[in-house]
C-alpha cells in the first residue's frame, strides 16, 4: 500500500511542498511536481514490487493529475499525456476506483475532518471541474475505472466494491 504524491522520501517531501505551501503555484509547475514524485514513486516503489509480483493498492495515481491538474487547473490533456507517456512508459493501473461525491457533500466531510490542505481549500467551481474531469476519464476507459457512488452507506459502499472488483478479479 502506497500514496502520491508521496511513497518515497523524496515523494514525501515533494508531497508536503504541493500540499502545505502557502499561496499560488504556477500549474505547470505543479504538474511537474506531481509527475516528478510520481517517477520516483514508480522507480523506487511501484516497479520493483511489480517485479516481484506483489499487489500494488495505491492511493490516486494518473487519474488524479488529470482531473486536479487537467480539469481543475487547465492543464492540457495532450502535455498531461505527454508526462504520462515519459514517467510511466506504459504502465497503467489495471484497476482504478473512483468514489464519486458531489462537490458540496465532499467539502462538508473534509472541513469535518482536518484542516485543509492547500488543494482543498480551493473553491467549489475548481472540485465541479476536477469531478468532471475524473467523470469523463471513466467514459473512456470503463474497463479499468469503476465509479464508486460514495453518497451510499459504507455497507451499501463496501458490497457494490465487493461485487465490482470480483467481476474484474
Amino acid at each position: 500500500m502506497t500514496r502520491e504524491p508521496g511513497g518515497t522520501l523524496l515523494g514525501e517531501r515533494l508531497r508536503d511542498l504541493l500540499l502545505r505551501t502557502d499561496g499560488e503555484v504556477d500549474a505547470n509547475t505543479e504538474a511537474l511536481l506531481m509527475f516528478a514524485a510520481r517517477n520516483e514513486h514508480l522507480e523506487r516503489v511501484i516497479r520493483p514490487a511489480l517485479i516481484l509480483g506483489e499487489t500494488v493498492l495505491c492511493d490516486r495515481f494518473t487519474d488524479a493529475s488529470f482531473a486536479y491538474q487537467g480539469g481543475g487547473r487547465g492543464i492540457s490533456v495532450e502535455r498531461l499525456r505527454a508526462l504520462e507517456i515519459w514517467v510511466q512508459r506504459g504502465l497503467q493501473p489495471d484497476l482504478t476506483l473512483y468514489f464519486d461525491l458531489p462537490v458540496a457533500t465532499a467539502k462538508r466531510r473534509i472541513a469535518d475532518m482536518k484542516v485543509p490542505d492547500r488543494f482543498e481549500r480551493e473553491d467549489s467551481g475548481f472540485f465541479e471541474r476536477v469531478r468532471s474531469a475524473y467523470l469523463e476519464r471513466a467514459r473512456e476507459e470503463p474497463g479499468r475505472i469503476i465509479v464508486i457512488d460514495a453518497g451510499e452507506s459504507i455497507a451499501n459502499i463496501q458490497k457494490n466494491l465487493e461485487d465490482r472488483i470480483l467481476k474484474v478479479c
